[in-house]
């Protein structure tokens, strides 16, 4: 999940508006909803992945590998520590343009349907000094807006001070801030909300190569 139930109670969430049973059953729904909107999603989880070859040096995955620790191209295993292979995947730094696997010295994944199999640690995350990276910022705070959107509304004013302390304009952070000045511009319509949809329209999935 992008972001923890202590993030919530953090933000002023109390148990009265929702219990943390409750409260984890919304930040996982959240967290679908922006893997579906995005066709991404923004956490290391492992997995064993297919690709099709197509006759070219370079394949894209469907997502970023953070670390692969395995490759075999028609059951034929290749070295990880070769410098025949470079990779392109996160935590994602300035320029990312999408996820690739490329062959160097004249190589090419051979043409095939689920010819090639990746296994490792995949997703879009961003640098922080660590391996893995983090969820965007932009990400965690979308994910929380989403469950505080489908929070029962009360009266309190604490109920009333977490929900609008999010609509700011500005987050920093020791190493980094961005500023939320989208809402004069017209995101794509993704959940309705146009505050979440700013969030989210930055990190949407490119088209496929190739794709019209």
């Amino acid at each position: 999940m992008y972001a923890s139930v202590a993030d919530l109670r953090g933000e002023g969430v109390t148990a009265t508006a929702a219990g943390d049973a409750r409260l984890a059953q919304l930040l996982d729904e959240a967290t679908r909803t922006i893997d579906r909107l995005t066709g991404w999603f923004f956490e290391p989880r492992q997995a064993t992945l297919r690709l099709d070859g197509r006759g070219t040096p370079s394949i894209e995955p469907p997502v970023p590998p953070i670390r692969l620790d395995r490759l075999a191209i028609e059951g034929s295993e290749l070295s990880l520590a070769s410098e025949s292979l470079v990779v392109v995947g996160a935590p994602v730094g300035p320029g990312f343009d999408g996820p690739r696997l490329t062959l160097r010295y004249g190589r090419a994944f051979p043409r095939g349907h689920g010819n090639i199999i990746a296994e490792g640690r995949w997703g879009f995350t961003e640098e922080d000094g660590s391996p893995e990276g983090r969820t965007p910022l932009a990400i965690r705070r979308a994910c929380m807006l989403l469950v505080l959107r489908n929070l029962p509304p009360l009266a309190d004013d604490a109920s009333l001070e977490a929900r609008n302390r999010w609509r700011i304009l500005e987050e920093r952070t020791r190493d980094q801030s961005y500023r939320l000045d989208g809402f004069h511009q017209q995101p794509r319509l993704l959940t309705g909300d146009p505050e979440i949809d700013a969030l989210l329209e930055p990190y949407m999935k490119p088209s496929p190569f190739g794709a019209a």
